[in-house]
């Protein structure tokens, strides 16, 4: 299973909905919900737009955790690597095992630290004119 299926499987599981009760609500087939929580398919953001109101998401999260977004807010980057908006394969694995509040406090955790990084790197780049 792949780490946004089982973030999806997680919400949904967390506000009480069946799949068949979220494609009733989203207008996506159970059987196409079913598949991208085993990580057999990947969403669409015209699906992921479908569902995330329905699991409690606000209009851009459930876009970040699938890779979707890749706003400043939401970008980490590391010396020598980049993940271009994308959450580390790792680091979205170890998020897909925690609850959605515990997701949406690390990301912006992370967007907090992202800023401070930016603001350090640009007082250098002053200092260093």
């Amino acid at each position: 299973m792949d780490a946004l299926g089982t973030i999806i499987r997680q919400q949904r599981k967390a506000v009480s909905l069946t799949l068949q009760k979220l494609a009733t609500m989203s207008g996506v087939s159970a059987s196409h919900l079913a598949r991208i929580e085993a990580g057999e398919r990947f969403p669409s953001a015209r699906v992921l737009k479908k569902i995330a109101v329905h699991l409690g998401y606000e209009d851009d999260e459930l876009f970040t955790l699938a890779g979707y977004l890749s706003g400043p807010s939401h970008r980490v980057e590391e010396k020598g690597s980049s993940y271009k908006g994308k959450l580390a394969p790792d680091v979205a694995s170890a998020l897909a095992r925690e609850p959605v509040k515990v997701q949406r406090e690390v990301i912006k955790i992370l967007a907090m630290l992202k800023s401070v990084a930016t603001d350090m790197s640009q007082e250098k780049s002053k200092k260093g004119k």
